[in-house]
Formats: structure tokens, C-alpha cells, sequence
């Protein structure tokens, strides 16, 4: 019934609406590390703050967060299905939102890209999207710069270790670190970018790469308190997709996380040959026995596809 009810009043979410503005940094900076105190701690709460992270799941790899008042698109499909330009091998639509359209987005802060493949640089999506805001800042992988640099005149490409800062509403920041994600061709090839959000100096940070795929001597040296992650992985006969189960809690593990929000990219309404040979391995009751028996004490928070998620800050001593 929730996800009925998200379907069925999407032209009546409410996003804080402000105006865009954007600090850009030099590339070539590495990441500082994330000191988030042990005593910080987060829970989902039914009212808005300016010191809260808000995150809504457009299902696939889509995403919008609120963090901390700066407002990110994420890895767009919001025109047509996905279906990589041959339908034939896959199509993909969506299952609950597809009425959410360009329009229905709030005022954006930033677009950020983590991959250059259709799933993740939605062509379809973002030639309108640019043609409504070529201006809009846009966070992405240099793999994406032949797809991006027609459309967006305000791009930031960051390899693995760079980061900038991004700067939304009265002056709130957020800093934006990328990291490794999967090597999508030949072994020489530049990876693909998770990130590391972090607002503020107080503020919960946050990690997202969307195939649970990560160098672990990377992230050693970071922490985040929120963790967006696939945990059901996505598997072709022998070869592995998109990750998850016990690759999803080690990387909880490794970052030290309070809250694991679980993504189901996978979850669509799919045809073709592909999808004939696509299959999933795991389950959301399968990984919550894992999480409670190796994290006790972290939680997770299912999204329901168009209804925000809210996490709040709590004071840090």
C-alpha cells in the first residue's frame, strides 16, 4: 500500500525549494578524511531541518538527497525505460514511479554522475534536463566527459581521491569525495566513481557507489555514518553485475556505518535477452540476518521509492 500511495501522489511531494548556487574547486586535491565522532548518531524523524539528510529513492540507480539544505540529483532515469539504445538486449521500466517526470524534480544544487553507462548517464534524460538547465553544476567520472560535455557547460570531473565543494542554500556546503568503483572494460581502464558526501563540520557523512563495488585500501581511511548500497546482487552466468549480501557488510564494516540503506537497482519491470539470463542472488531478509548478527548496532532503512527518508542530525560532543 505504501508504494501505492507514492505512485498515486507524486505530483504532491514537497521538496525545500532554494536557490542554486555552486563554489567549484580545482581538481587534483586528495580527500581529507572524514572524522565523524562516536557519539553522533542519527534517526529517521517526520519533520524537515536544515541540519537533516533527506534521501528519496527514484528507484533504478536514481536518486534525490537533501543534505543538509544542498539539493543532488543522482544517476537520473526519469524519460523513457533504460535500455542502453538496443531495447532488443534489455528494457528496463520502471516499477512504481513512472509518472515521476523532469518536471516534478525541486530546484537542483548539483547533478551527480557515478558511471558513464546508460543506467547511470541516462541520455535520455539528460539532454532535456540540460536543455532546461544547461547551467546546472554537474559532479561526475571523466569516463562520462563525451557524454556530458555537449549538454552541460558547468562540469566537475573527479577521478578517485579528488573532491570539491558544492554550495546550496544560504551558504550551506557540502564537500564531495570520490572514490573507486568497478572498472566497466579492460583492466587499464580509469574506475568508474563511488562518493563520500560530508556537509558541514559536524554533519553525518554519507557513501554511495551503486554496484557495492570498492577498493578497500581506498576506504580504509574513511568513515561514513550512512551507507547507500545495493545488497541483492545481479549476476550473468559467470559474471557478476551488481554486488551485495556479504560484500555490502563488509563495506558497513569498513566505514564504520550507523544506518545501511539498502537500493534495488535490479528491481524493474525487465525484457529481452539479457534479461533472460539476469538473475539475483540473495534477499533483504537474507542480509538483515547478516547485518544484525555482524553489526548489531547498525540499522537499516528501507526506502519506499518516492516517499523521502529522512535521517537527522543529533548534537556532537
Amino acid at each position: 500500500m505504501a508504494l501505492q500511495a507514492a505512485n498515486a501522489n507524486l505530483s504532491s511531494l514537497s521538496f525545500p525549494s532554494h536557490t542554486k548556487r555552486h563554489t567549484r574547486t580545482s581538481n587534483g586535491r586528495s580527500c581529507s578524511r572524514l572524522n565523524i565522532s562516536a557519539s553522533a548518531a542519527a534517526s529517521p524523524v517526520a519533520s524537515t531541518s536544515s541540519r537533516s539528510i533527506r534521501l528519496t529513492y527514484l528507484e533504478a540507480n536514481s536518486w534525490i538527497w537533501d543534505i543538509g539544505g544542498v539539493n543532488v540529483l543522482v544517476d537520473p532515469i526519469l524519460v523513457g525505460n533504460l535500455d542502453f539504445g538496443a531495447p532488443w538486449m534489455f528494457d528496463g521500466a520502471k516499477k512504481f514511479l513512472r509518472n515521476f517526470k523532469i518536471d516534478d524534480l525541486p530546484d537542483l544544487d548539483c547533478l551527480l554522475i557515478t558511471q558513464s553507462l546508460d543506467d547511470h548517464c541516462h541520455i535520455k534524460t539528460l539532454t532535456p534536463l540540460s536543455k532546461r538547465n544547461p547551467d546546472l553544476p554537474v559532479i561526475a567520472t571523466p569516463n562520462a566527459e563525451s557524454i556530458l560535455q555537449p549538454l552541460f557547460s558547468n562540469v566537475t570531473y573527479l577521478e578517485p581521491g579528488e573532491k570539491t565543494d558544492l554550495e546550496g542554500k544560504d551558504g550551506a556546503k557540502v564537500n564531495i569525495c570520490a572514490t573507486a568503483g568497478p572498472v566497466l572494460g579492460p583492466p587499464w581502464q580509469r574506475p568508474e566513481n563511488g562518493y563520500i558526501v560530508k556537509p558541514g563540520e559536524n554533519g553525518l557523512s554519507l557513501y554511495y557507489e551503486p554496484h557495492c563495488v570498492y577498493n578497500e585500501s581506498f576506504l580504509e581511511n574513511y568513515r561514513a555514518d550512512v551507507v547507500i548500497t545495493p545488497v541483492i546482487k545481479q549476476v550473468l552466468p559467470f559474471f557478476t553485475l551488481v554486488s551485495g549480501q556479504e560484500d555490502a557488510i563488509k563495506l558497513a564494516k569498513l566505514l564504520q556505518a550507523k544506518y545501511i540503506v539498502p537500493m534495488r537497482n535490479g528491481d524493474l519491470d525487465t525484457k529481452g535477452v539479457l534479461s533472460s539470463i539476469l538473475s539475483s542472488v540473495g534477499t533483504m531478509e537474507a542480509f538483515q540476518e547478516m547485518l544484525v548478527r555482524e553489526i548489531p548496532n547498525a540499522k537499516l532503512l528501507q526506502p519506499t521509492p518516492g516517499l523521502p527518508l529522512e535521517i537527522s542530525y543529533s548534537s556532537i560532543s
